[in-house]
């Protein structure tokens, strides 16, 4: 008989997959941040894109946990969870002006979430590996973030070479 531990990742894949989530997300936002001058930057969605990739892992994982079990679906717990910090996360959101705020405390609390899915589905490594990358993401990256924004200011917008009249 299969094993259903036999159609999941090793736990080191999984914690690639977690970095690869968020370096990917934190590339699109740092654009978004510095090219596009937008509110929403780096760590919003390097922490959306994380949260994202864990929720698919807890899963995966719980699919094949549950494979045997009849009349079982645990994912819907994790997806009525993941509703209802949405819609807490948006509230979170503040507009002043032209600016919004709350963007990366939102998706740090959906990061939280997850991690709490993963927690409660015995996924204890995974969990405190997220958490560790939600840390390095929330402060390690605001420094780069401002790093990138602090010489994109010094050396113009407009890096295709503007003087070619």
């Amino acid at each position: 008989m299969l094993d259903p531990a036999l159609f999941m990742d090793p736990t080191i894949v999984l914690f690639a997959k977690l970095l690869l989530a968020m370096l990917l997300g934190g590339i699109i936002g740092t654009e978004r941040a510095v090219l596009a001058k937008q509110s929403a930057g780096t760590r919003t969605f390097g922490l959306v894109s994380l949260g994202a990739c864990l929720f698919i892992i807890t899963g995966n994982f719980v699919d094949t946990a549950y494979l045997s079990v009849l009349n079982s679906d645990p994912m819907r717990t994790a997806a009525a969870i993941i509703m209802g910090i949405g819609f807490l996360g948006g509230g979170i959101i503040v507009f002043r002006g032209d600016t919004v705020h709350g963007t990366t405390t939102a998706a740090g609390l959906w990061i939280a979430a997850g991690v709490g899915i993963a927690v409660g589905f015995g996924m204890y490594a995974i969990a405190i590996f997220t958490t560790t990358l939600s840390l390095l993401m929330f402060t390690g990256m605001w420094y780069l973030e401002n790093r990138f924004k602090h010489w994109f200011t010094e050396h113009g917008p407009d890096m295709r070479g503007s003087d070619a009249a």
